[in-house]
């Protein structure tokens, strides 16, 4: 029996939705084991670029420094549409043109996208747990809030600046907002890399199909942060069947993205997503 697949992902809820209706036995692993190993989204992005996992989340926005090592997959992603990270701040304040801002991390696409919009702030990289605090507290000046965060913080705080609003001066009217997907390490064996797209791609079918038993169970095991209405509302804003498989639409956007940052000197050369997916025409070869 081959090893176990590490599947690393975040513990956030749309990523606990995907992947948990693998961990709980409702979808055909065709003989692998996936080994699941939880930690936040910048903790993976540095991991990624270390190589550690087999398979990981990541944030769109940092694939490009890993694309050698791994290809990307089609399936659980996170794009928003009218919405996504806030920038939020204290009611009333005005912000300088030096601000201080708390990021959840360097690697995330909402970093990428809110220093190529203010080049002048000043980030810190925290815990995304801990910026609304941050930002209450007077530590910071302002802070992007992601994850479910963005459904409820505290009334003293405002948003100043929607990362979807950057997103659409950026990259023009028309495209969702990327957020975060999956890689996978190159070195693993075609036919079984393609296997676990497949697995994935099933594991996000069933959790959409079985939502409410889903969300029932992930609540009733304190697998989630959030629950009842939030957590159908933050499950329908980020693991919908748009997230099953990568459109033609979402493809346009990532390499939309990834040609601003090529513009803004984040990488050498512009990358098309495409050229960076599992061939599915080599589905019928086998590994050595």
């Amino acid at each position: 029996m081959p090893n176990p697949i590490q599947l690393a992902h975040s513990p956030d809820a749309d990523d606990i939705f995907m992947y948990y209706a693998i961990k709980f036995g409702w979808v055909d692993t065709r003989g692998l084991t996936l080994e699941n190993i939880g930690l936040d989204i910048e903790t993976l992005n540095v991991e990624a670029i270390k190589g550690t996992y087999d398979v990981s989340a990541i944030s769109f926005g940092m694939y490009p420094l890993i694309k050698e090592e791994y290809a990307l997959l089609r399936t659980a992603v996170s794009f928003g549409e009218g919405y996504g990270p806030k920038l939020i701040k204290r009611k009333g304040e005005r912000l300088k043109r030096r601000f201080k801002v708390a990021l959840s991390g360097k690697y995330t696409t909402n970093a990428m996208l809110f220093r190529i919009y203010y080049p002048d702030a000043r980030p810190v990289y925290m815990d995304f747990l801990e910026i609304e605090q941050a930002v209450i507290d007077g530590t910071v000046d302002a802070g992007v809030l992601i994850h479910e965060s963005i459904l409820d913080f505290d009334e003293s705080l405002e948003v100043e600046k929607e990362i979807w609003d950057i997103w659409v001066e950026l990259a023009g009217e028309g495209l969702p907002l990327p957020l975060g997907g999956m890689a996978i390490r190159r070195s693993l064996p075609l036919n079984r890399a393609i296997d676990i797209e497949n697995i994935l791609i099933d594991g996000v079918k069933v959790a959409n199909d079985r939502k409410e038993e889903l969300c029932t169970k992930l609540e009733n095991e304190n697998l989630v942060r959030i629950s009842d209405a939030m957590l159908k509302k933050y499950l329908d804003m980020y693991a919908s069947d748009e997230s099953v498989e990568l459109s033609p639409l979402q493809i346009k956007a990532l390499d939309k993205l990834y040609e601003i940052g090529f513009e803004h000197g984040l990488w050498e050369c512009p990358i098309k997503t495409e050229d960076y997916l599992i061939p599915r025409r080599y589905s019928d070869l086998r590994s050595n």
